[in-house]
């Protein structure tokens, strides 16, 4: 549905992104991650045929935008990160003065309105101008503008920006529910919405792609599984004997007034290795106070990735 070739995009002496590429197929929604200043914003409006890259090529269906701008933007709804409202506007003259911007038949604008009012829940202030509304009603007319046209592609840029966690539940929800029957490319900062409502990840840094994949694909490449393991002992009975581990690393020692030495105590791979703490524990005639795996978190992947 959307390919992305070698494209990058530089203004003046600043290179915004590298030469990516990226495909995304028919009904997935992809989660677009990266850090402030990472070239997400330039991607997606490349993507959506707001600015040029400044080499490279990108598709939309069979269109390439390039040189069918148009017919590519017929199949693709976008939501700017700064959502594009007339705050004087009501609701319903906006959405229809968005359709007619969108060059539909006017005898189709009106069932195409109630549509969008109740697949986006704006039943209630369809009559009230947009200015009135509360941030997260106005991110649901940004995303009923996004869908006037029934497109088959959606490019939301930070649509839980500013929402309050009830409204992200909300719309987090209602993206869910959107994204049953289209293909959906979403960037967002809370990584744990883009977790429960994407499929798939793209994560970028520094204008290039660093990794890319599920969220369990993403762990399984990152994986460094870590015990927090409690000891009674002293440290450097626990740390001679760690020799006997050679495959472990050990860090974060805490010892406390008790006796008990804590400590992190991580391998690579994705293999559990608590049978094999205890039975080092029992060689060594340790005291096992506590032995609790912690997996690698999306947070944490995210910062080893996108580290300056």
């Amino acid at each position: 549905m959307i390919r992305a070739q070698n494209i990058t995009k530089a203004y003046g002496a600043i290179q915004a992104i590298s030469g990516i590429s990226f495909e995304l197929s028919e009904g997935e929604v992809v989660g677009f991650l990266g850090p402030n200043g990472a070239g997400k914003t330039t991607t997606m409006r490349i993507l959506a045929g707001y600015i040029s890259p400044t080499s490279g090529k990108c598709w939309v269906e069979d269109f390439d935008i390039g040189e069918n701008l148009i017919l590519a933007r017929q199949k693709i709804g976008y939501l700017p990160e700064s959502t594009p409202l007339y705050g004087d506007m009501e609701v319903s003259g906006y959405l229809a003065y968005i359709a007619c911007l969108r060059g539909m038949a006017k005898t189709l604008i009106p069932d195409a309105i109630k549509k969008v009012v109740q697949t986006c829940g704006l039943k209630k202030v369809i009559g009230r101008k947009i200015a009135t509304l509360s941030k997260g009603y106005k991110q649901r007319i940004g995303l009923a503008q996004a869908l006037i046209h029934e497109p088959p592609i959606l490019i939301l840029d930070e649509p839980t920006v500013g929402l309050d966690p009830n409204q992200i539940v909300e719309i987090r929800e209602l993206i869910r529910n959107i994204g049953k029957n289209r293909t959906v490319l979403l960037s967002s900062h809370i990584l744990s919405e883009v977790e429960q409502t994407c499929e798939r990840m793209i994560i970028i840094s520094e204008g290039n792609i660093v990794a890319e994949g599920s969220p369990k694909e993403l762990a399984h490449q990152n994986q460094k599984l870590a015990c927090r393991v409690g000891i009674l002992a002293t440290q450097p009975q626990i740390q001679n004997a760690l020799t006997q581990l050679p495959d472990a690393h050990a860090e974060n020692f805490e010892n406390t007034n008790d006796g008990i030495v804590f400590f992190n105590l991580s391998f690579k791979g994705n293999e559990d290795h608590r049978q094999a703490i205890y039975h080092w524990t029992v060689k060594n005639n340790f005291v096992l106070m506590e032995l609790v795996q912690e997996k690698v978190s999306l947070e944490k992947i995210f910062k080893k990735l996108t580290a300056a």
